[in-house]
């Protein structure tokens, strides 16, 4: 689950200058695929430590249970796990990673200010010869393999080595209360028109047309990336998100975005005081009736379905874009005393078995989603993630762009809704961050 925070990266910077693997040449050996050793029995008594943040409700259960399995399977490893919230994970992995007492295995979230910049202090192990000792290479396609892969300077999202394994797949949409949709008299709306008069009629029978709560920052680029879907093309944004040469942030296009969170909050659709509400606190609002919609990410499907019942479904964005990728991948320490057996691991809690685990306990797989039974809310979710991550519509979340780029997004989508910046200025700000990760115009 994404849920980003702003936290400062200078931490994560200094260590490629003062931690092992910080130069070129004292990088971690990689693992050639003829060496790897995939009989777990015979790997003697193993203790793994892996920190996670699989802590929701359907998110515990899943890696629970895996891990439970595991244990059944391969008695000789112990898995010593140890589980933080996003927030926490992500404050406390980089400096975890660069201790004598470094987990196996961690989470670690795509961006170049986390897995960029882990890669190029030397504290993640490359994967490429675990891929192919497992067929990873054949179960996951390139797509998906690219969000977790980078050159050893760990400043190109999508090229260079394999640095990570998701379980879950991801992506931001629109979910509905259907109750209130009768009552209005309106259907799930599945063009961006539609959704307009959604909105007005929502507000005009003095319903909250959408739940939002913005007190972390993080839900404003959720809302942000709503209005470029609208108003742009997948590729545009795709080049935007990953911080491509040919991306510029003053557009036309981003222009009507940006114009567009305005009117929304102008017209009273947002909720009063978003600003000082939490995004939990927004959703968990949501699923007590307070909204029509909720914008957010598939990652909520655990805890809507069991709080709203039938109540609530998911609608992919109208259009042909959606910001999406995958759940956070499972990465290897490069300090790990024991990785052939963190490898079959992470291959034991992405198999096929496991994707069937993932979608029992209403989590979104990667892979295979298209093959599991469900129905409801999961119906919709498991339909989007089929259909957007087989096309070029998907488009990655916009903080994968700079090292600093999700601080910068979110403050400045935050200062947008608050007045202080108008569009050309806001618009403005954005172009900076990514001209100065280019190293200036």
């Amino acid at each position: 689950m994404r849920r980003p925070v702003t936290v400062a990266i200078g931490a994560a910077l200094l260590l490629a200058a003062c931690t092992p693997g910080g130069g070129s040449s004292d990088r971690p050996a990689e693992r050639p695929a003829g060496e790897v050793r995939t009989d777990v029995a015979a790997m003697g008594q193993v203790t793994l430590t892996i920190w996670d943040q699989e802590t929701r409700a359907g998110q515990e259960q899943q890696i629970t249970r895996l891990n439970e399995q595991f244990q059944r399977t391969y008695p000789n490893i112990k898995i010593n796990r140890v589980p933080r919230s996003f927030d926490d994970l992500r404050n406390t992995v980089k400096l975890g990673l660069s201790g004598n007492e470094a987990p196996d295995i961690a989470q670690v979230n795509n961006g170049k200010q986390d897995m960029g910049a882990f890669v190029k202090a030397g504290l993640l192990l490359p994967m490429d010869g675990y891929a192919q000792a497992y067929q990873w290479t054949t179960r996951y396609p390139e797509s998906v393999r690219k969000l977790a892969s980078y050159p050893d300077s760990g400043d190109v999202l999508g090229e260079g080595k394999l640095y990570g394994v998701p379980q879950t797949g991801e992506l931001v949409g629109i979910y509905y209360n259907k109750t209130k949709l009768t009552e209005l008299g309106i259907k799930p709306p599945t063009t961006w028109a539609e959704f307009d008069e959604a909105l007005a009629k929502a507000k005009a029978a003095g319903q909250l047309p959408i739940q939002f709560g913005n007190l972390e920052k993080s839900a404003g680029p959720y809302l942000f990336g709503m209005a470029m879907h609208r108003n742009s093309q997948p590729g545009v944004e795709a080049a935007l998100a990953t911080g491509r040469p040919e991306a510029s942030w003053p557009t036309d296009a981003n222009r009507a975005a940006a114009r567009q969170l305005l009117d929304w909050s102008a017209k009273g659709y947002l909720t009063p005081g978003f600003a000082g509400l939490k995004n939990d606190d927004a959703w968990a609002n949501f699923a007590k009736g307070q909204g029509v919609f909720h914008i957010n990410g598939t990652w909520l499907t655990p805890d809507l379905k069991a709080a709203m019942g039938d109540s609530v479904g998911f609608l992919r964005p109208p259009g042909e874009a959606v910001t999406g990728g995958t759940g956070l991948p499972w990465a290897i320490s490069a300090k790990s005393k024991n990785p052939d057996a963190a490898a079959a691991y992470i291959n034991f809690i992405t198999s096929p078995d496991a994707m069937k685990v993932l979608a029992e306990t209403s989590n979104l797989p990667v892979l295979d989603a298209g093959k599991q039974t469900v129905s409801g809310l999961q119906k919709d979710v498991f339909d989007a993630w089929q259909s957007a991550s087989t096309s070029p519509g998907l488009v990655p979340y916009l903080d994968y762009a700079t090292p600093n780029a999700y601080e910068v997004v979110s403050d400045s989508i935050e200062q947008l809704l608050s007045g202080a910046l108008d569009p050309e200025a806001f618009l403005g700000r954005l172009q900076a961050d990514l001209d100065a990760s280019r190293g200036g115009r």
